[in-house]
């Protein structure tokens, strides 16, 4: 449970009028309905919007109670806040709006978690304000959605099986990304080319960037080097040519941040990476070659001006997506391989029903904010934590009981 217990609401889910917000918003009233077992409201900054939102719901969405609130007014954010024991934010790019939200949860002792994907903004938020949440109790969850919570999850989940079946966790795990059909969001889309931006003007920050560990606590480190797949590569494992993954910068530096918060329970010298399967022989080995030409492409357009425009012009905007049917359409498959220091190998599948950056994503990101409201240890102190370290078990059963996620085990050998 939240260690606020006086307050009006369980869960306030900030940004609700956004694309993914509404997605959110409609998956909180459909599962939980209003004035039932779960206490919520939705906020935002337009109260016109809101009612529009709470009118496109339907019958019974009368009763759902809205906070009017800014994400750069500090004095609307707490009184938002006072309201809540645990508050979603979905107002991206977070570098350039999330920081008040916050530094006010950090100083209220309120729950959050949100979906973004930034890591330097996080290493900054965790710099920042991790002794003020630690001091108020506040429990703060970043990348709740596609990025990171089927990798997070899936690691935790494969190491679960190997410790039971072997007695001891994998060393080295690696992430192929088998499928996902689905669109980019446009608020993803502006967060990676913000990061682009910054990276550009900033040495310093390209060396933090390019490091695995530059969310972990200072003291948790490898000796060991992390793999990291840069271009076009052939897996042994799966017998396939590999792409790099554009969600892998930000996911392997939450799965090593969960390694570190259980105390290196993957073991001091853990290595992880993720990257796509593009398929086999000349095909495979083409279209990885294509992707990665691509992707370098857009992050050197987005870091320029002159170019930046041009990929704006061709890129989803904040705020728009795919259509209900295509998010229903969507779905992924990830599949997981892990290694034991003594040659043990297991193979593990996470998959989604929904497109990762919308349906999917609404859905994880409503339950880690169920899990951080009803399932939370008290034990458990305020801090910047993981999907994984926090939430666990908990958060994998409604992942896998409300969300639309599998995780199974393949193989052992």
């Amino acid at each position: 449970m939240s260690n606020k217990t006086d307050t009006s609401y369980d869960i306030v889910v900030f940004g609700a009028t956004s694309f993914v917000g509404q997605i959110l918003t409609t998956y909180l009233f459909e599962t939980y309905g209003v004035g039932k077992d779960v206490r919520w409201a939705i906020a935002g900054r337009s109260e016109s919007k809101l009612n529009t939102l709470k009118a496109s719901l339907g019958k019974g969405a009368g009763e759902l109670p809205m906070i009017v609130a800014d994400a750069s007014d500090e004095e609307s954010l707490k009184a938002m806040c006072d309201q809540a024991r645990v508050v979603i934010s979905t107002v991206g790019p977070y570098a350039l709006y999330g920081e008040p939200l916050v530094k006010t949860c950090a100083e209220t002792g309120t729950d959050y978690c949100d979906l973004t994907g930034e890591v330097q903004w996080i290493r900054k938020m965790v710099e920042t304000y991790e002794d003020k949440a630690k001091a108020s109790g506040a429990r703060i969850v970043h990348c709740c959605g596609f990025d990171s919570i089927p990798s997070d999850m899936g690691v935790w989940f494969l190491q679960e099986q190997a410790e039971a079946t072997f007695g001891t966790p994998c060393q080295d795990v690696r992430m192929r990304v088998k499928v996902a059909k689905g669109e980019f969001s446009g608020g993803t889309v502006a967060s990676m080319m913000n990061v682009a931006k910054e990276a550009a003007a900033d040495p310093k920050l390209r060396k933090e960037l390019a490091n695995p560990f530059s969310i972990c606590p200072p003291e948790h480190r490898s000796k060991t080097r992390q793999p990291s797949l840069k271009g076009a590569e052939f897996d042994r494992d799966f017998g396939v040519w590999l792409a790099p993954f554009v969600m892998g910068a930000i996911n392997t530096r939450i799965v090593h941040r969960s390694n570190a918060l259980q105390n290196a329970r993957y073991g001091k010298e853990f290595t992880y990476d993720e990257a796509m399967m593009t398929g086999r022989g000349v095909k495979g080995r083409l279209a990885a070659y294509a992707i990665t030409g691509a992707l370098g492409g857009f992050f050197t357009a987005s870091a320029f001006k002159p170019s930046r425009w041009i990929v704006e012009k061709f890129v989803p905007k904040p705020g728009e997506g795919p259509s209900p049917e295509a998010q229903k359409n969507g779905f992924y498959d990830l599949r997981f391989v892990g290694k034991t220091a003594d040659g043990k190998t297991i193979k593990t599948k996470v998959t989604g029903d929904r497109d990762p950056g919308y349906g999917s994503t609404g859905k994880m990101l409503g339950e880690a904010g169920m899990s951080l409201a009803f399932d939370v240890e008290g034990e458990k102190q305020g801090g910047f934590w993981t999907p994984s370290s926090l939430l666990d078990g908990k958060l994998f059963d409604r992942l896998t009981s409300k969300a639309g996620l599998t995780f199974e085990l393949l193989e052992t050998s």
